[in-house]
């Protein structure tokens, strides 16, 4: 048989009851047999079982019936016990593969979401280790900064001492200085002073040996005249 049709699941569950409650009522395993008649005829090509209407006895329903088709229904009928736990059996069946189905997805989508979880995880782990490592280098970095500023304090300290010696030794060789050029100027004067009386007497003498030169010539000349005259005697 076709449990797996819709037609014969359908037939089942249009009476929203068990095996155990259909099959103790003569109504509803009457209408179990009517709906699983119809659908043997749909799967065999014949002609649809008549419209039953779900508030009309079943006897009045099976007076539409020839006599083949009432013989197929009462073959139904006589079988609802084994068709109805038939069909839902395999509607557990499916169920259960449904559920099962669901549940091996529901596990694999917890394990992939674990997994990213576990990967995020260590990334994060990774990242605080990091973050770690980072903060440490920092203070290490902080407390050589410090110590440079301390030796740089140091430095500039020596500095400001040597600058402070460097301009008291500055206005102590400008007050030097400032005695040493008066007393330059003051040479420079009498250097000068000296100078001119030296070109003075320096003229003084040219003119004494320009004087004696021309003496010399007179006398010279004079010496001749008397040569010339001793001569000539």
């Amino acid at each position: 048989m076709a449990a797996s049709n819709s037609c014969w699941q359908n037939a089942n569950q249009n009476l929203f009851a068990g095996c155990l409650e259909i099959l103790a009522g003569e109504k509803k395993r009457s209408r179990l047999a009517w709906h699983l008649s119809d659908c043997f005829q749909k799967d065999s090509g014949r002609p649809h079982f008549p419209h039953c209407d779900a508030k009309s006895s079943m006897l009045k329903c099976l007076t539409k019936l020839d006599e083949d088709v009432r013989k197929i229904y009462l073959e139904f009928y006589l079988e609802t016990n084994s068709i109805c736990h038939q069909l839902q059996t395999d509607a557990f069946k499916r169920q259960t593969e449904r559920l099962v189905n669901e549940l091996k997805n529901l596990a694999q989508f917890a394990k992939d979401k674990l997994e990213t979880i576990e990967e995020k995880a260590e990334g994060l782990l990774q990242n605080s280790h990091l973050i770690h490592d980072s903060l440490a280098s920092i203070d290490v970095q902080t407390q050589q900064v410090a110590k440079l500023t301390q030796n740089v304090k140091v430095q500039v300290n020596l500095v400001l001492r040597d600058t402070e010696a460097v301009y008291e030794q500055s206005k102590g060789i400008a007050a030097s200085q400032s005695k040493l050029q008066e007393k330059q100027a003051t040479m420079k004067d009498k250097l000068e002073e000296s100078m001119a009386k030296l070109h003075e007497s320096s003229n003084k003498v040219g003119e004494e040996i320009s004087n004696l030169k021309n003496q010399a010539i007179e006398i010279e000349e004079e010496i001749s005249k008397v040569g010339n005259a001793m001569s000539s005697k």
